[in-house]
């Protein structure tokens, strides 16, 4: 394989990580409803543990208010308990075969907590990156011991390996930045 194929796979990698912070952030509230709130809802459901959008269809009708149209209606009560479960501090109500479940408004210390939770996301997306730019740096030494490469090109490939390093770190911190600020708004 040769040098570009290499780094093209490393940058992949990459770009896999922040899509990684994209999902994990866009599960954080920020105050108004969002689907993605409850795509970490599992609900126990035909004797195993199943996600709640294979047992029913999750919308937003408003800034405040989530509604989950549940498709089996002996599933009603098993979702509405899986919702209040969940972690996320909800009050799910049950209206026929909907669940209704109202988003209150955060408190300024439910936003701080939320605040640092995307902040400790975003390290472990930046650690993840290192840990990638550790194994390009490892396998561009490689290349050069077994002579495929010279030693200016190890330097070059180095120095590109580092430059990518430091366009995604960027780009988590200019994610990291946005979502904080959609956060501690009021």
């Amino acid at each position: 394989m040769n040098c570009d194929a290499r780094l093209s796979q490393f940058q992949h990698k990459m770009e896999l990580s922040i899509e990684a912070l994209g999902k994990e952030l866009s599960g954080i509230r920020a105050g108004r409803a969002s689907v993605a709130l409850l795509e970490p809802v599992r609900v126990e459901a035909y004797g195993s543990m199943m996600p709640l959008n294979q047992l029913a269809s999750v919308s937003a009708p408003d800034a405040r208010m989530l509604s989950v149209n549940v498709w089996d209606k002996s599933m009603v009560k098993a979702i509405e308990k899986a919702i209040r479960e969940c972690g996320a501090n909800l009050n799910p109500a049950i209206d026929g075969q909907v669940v209704r479940v109202p988003i209150p408004p955060l408190t300024e210390e439910r936003r701080q907590e939320l605040s640092k939770m995307a902040a400790k996301y975003a390290e472990e997306t930046k650690i993840a990156l290192r840990n990638i730019r550790r194994d390009a740096m490892d396998c561009v030494k490689q290349l050069e011991k077994s002579g495929e490469i010279s030693e200016d090109e190890m330097y070059k490939l180095s120095d590109s390996v580092q430059d990518l390093t430091n366009e995604f770190s960027k780009q988590v911190e200019a994610i990291l930045i946005t979502r904080q600020k959609e956060i501690t708004q009021i």
